[in-house]
């Protein structure tokens, strides 16, 4: 799981993957202190949605067609979309603070911005092949 001579050998070595799950580990920290009546409701939503993120940046990494890559990506992307959405309803409803809100939707920005780098470099591949 190293990188040598410039080659990623593995999702941990992708930025991407490293900033996600840094917002892995924030989400689950902030949903700790959510009611426990959210349990089952979104705190699981909110958890779901960001281990997908991290979770389909690895099953993409795997993939040997490009087009699979892009498509795993395009999924994770999809996921942080939902978590930032329901960030909105946290934050509305008195879940999370407004710091606490900033820190965590500017950390999903710049997810966003990564994966968006990685899909658009696997489609330049695509149409370069």
């Amino acid at each position: 799981m190293n990188q040598e001579g410039g080659k990623i050998k593995s999702f941990i070595n992708l930025h991407s993957w490293q900033e996600g799950h840094k917002l892995v580990l924030e989400i689950y920290k902030l949903t700790n202190n959510f009611p426990k009546s959210e349990m089952f409701g979104l705190t699981n939503q909110m958890r779901r949605a960001v281990v997908s993120i991290t979770s389909n940046i690895a099953e993409g990494f795997s993939r040997y067609s490009y087009k699979e890559k892009s498509q795993f990506y395009s999924i994770s992307l999809g996921s942080l979309t939902e978590l930032q959405n329901q960030l909105l309803i946290a934050r509305d409803i008195n879940y999370l603070s407004v710091e606490s809100f900033k820190t965590v939707a500017d950390r999903t920005v710049i997810v966003s911005k990564l994966i968006n780098g990685l899909i658009k470099k696997t489609k330049l591949i695509i149409l370069d092949s």
